[in-house]
């Protein structure tokens, strides 16, 4: 069982720091940690703001696979290191000269650029990112109200579960946003090898890529239905939405 944290386990909020589980979601994810084989969070964020709100039992996946902490082992990407002075001064350059009114969340190992706050700058953060991504080597990523920068490495949702899931039975994933669109790939390839059982859960909003709601196995509405989802796994609850056009059922997975 492997999910999302903004918009899924999470409400999203104007200021990304303040993001924080959903009032009983870390009790449901560690009652399913007990029962599941793998119970983890795959996210753009760095794992040092996760695991600050992630008990030990949950693998945390960050920046989209450069970083992963598993039973309290953290491993980087071994390409990942020689980026950070990179990301750094582009990101020393966004708040000193980027456009007024764009908000700057430094990574580590990737950058965000976020207009949440001023969606009218969505063009001029957008050319930023480009520019800024020409001088410097990294690659832009479309997200959530924001551009993210990110260092050249082949890494993303899809290819961090794989390597997560590895010898699993059956993965269920969910998420809400364009970057699950890799996870979701990364099941179906598991799902057409004959390697596994798979689930692709969407979580739907006004800012949900309709491709992801229309792949999706089960949507859900909002991080109050993921938390309905969780219990509902466990016995404590009911699902309050039906799928939308897949075949494998819930108590398939691990």
């Amino acid at each position: 069982m492997l999910l999302d944290f903004d918009g899924t386990l999470s409400p999203i909020v104007a200021d990304p720091a303040a993001a924080r589980p959903l009032p009983g979601a870390i009790p449901a994810l560690q009652e399913l940690a007990g029962r599941y084989a793998l119970v983890g969070v795959l996210s753009g964020r760095p794992v040092e703001f996760l695991t600050a709100l992630l008990p030990p039992e949950i693998v945390v996946s960050g920046l989209y696979g450069l970083e992963v902490v598993r039973d309290g082992v953290r491993v980087d990407h071994p390409y990942a290191g020689a980026w950070r002075e990179v990301i750094e001064d582009v990101a020393r350059a966004s708040a000193s000269r980027g456009p007024t009114g764009m908000q700057v969340e430094p990574k580590g190992l990737s950058l965000t650029l976020h207009f949440r706050a001023h969606p009218e700058l969505a063009d001029a953060v957008h050319d930023w990112a480009l520019t800024q991504a020409w001088r410097s080597g990294l690659e832009v990523r479309p997200a959530r109200m924001s551009i993210e920068l990110h260092p050249p490495i082949a890494t993303d949702k899809g290819t961090a579960l794989e390597a997560l899931c590895e010898g699993l039975d059956a993965v269920c994933y969910v998420g809400d946003d364009v970057g699950d669109l890799p996870a979701f790939d990364a099941l179906d390839r598991m799902a057409e090898a004959g390697t596994a059982h798979t689930v692709r859960v969407a979580v739907s909003s006004d800012e949900a890529p309709p491709e992801l709601l229309d792949r999706a196995d089960l949507v859900l509405e909002g991080p109050d239905e993921v938390l309905g989802f969780l219990r509902s796994l466990l016995g404590g609850g009911e699902l309050l939405s039906q799928p939308v056009g897949g075949t494998t059922g819930l108590n398939e997975l691990p």
